[in-house]
């Protein structure tokens, strides 16, 4: 009796699985959704083309990652339009070196919103808060100095773009 009850058990628990899938293997998108336009982002912010920045990596993220087709404006022809909007940028020193007095490492904060909708106006994802972080150190040594900003914001762009993709196409 004791043996049937624990070979019933194994079976059990091979024929259920775990209920795990693989990231990036679920998509979320109704299947009529083929093509995807992504129109430059809107930039609300003071940091000059972040937007820009923000909107190519997105369309990069979507190619390598997706199958869908990726148009870089608004078109009759998309099932689908992902519309963002930089809200804000800041950037905050984060650390002082203790000698000078002056900031030794930055943070720079990005906040977003997206909104994905269908060609009839249904929302298929959309975040109104999304918050991005990224820090970097500030050269000390004038005369080899180097505005690590933009490197930063690119770095944070990536970061975006790879989060936003998986979100939309999990479904969170």
């Amino acid at each position: 009796m004791k043996a049937g009850c624990i070979l019933w058990l194994a079976w059990l628990m091979v024929g259920t699985g775990c209920g795990y899938h693989t990231a990036g293997h679920s998509v979320q998108l109704p299947e009529n959704v083929k093509t995807i336009a992504v129109p430059a982002f809107v930039n609300e912010s003071t940091t000059y083309r972040i937007e820009q920045l923000l909107t190519s990596s997105v369309v990069r993220e979507f190619i390598t990652r997706t199958h869908y087709r990726i148009l870089n404006s608004s078109s009759d022809d998309a099932d689908a339009t992902l519309r963002g909007t930089v809200l804000s940028t800041s950037a905050s020193p984060l650390t002082y070196n203790s000698s000078t007095g002056q900031a030794a490492s930055v943070l720079v904060v990005v906040s977003l919103k997206v909104s994905l909708t269908d060609r009839n106006g249904k929302v298929l994802y959309q975040n109104p808060s999304y918050l991005f972080r990224e820090q970097y150190e500030v050269s000390q040594d004038l005369a080899s100095f180097f505005e690590e900003d933009s490197p930063a914001f690119r770095r944070l762009s990536q970061d975006f773009a790879r989060t936003l993709v998986s979100n939309i196409l999990e479904g969170f």
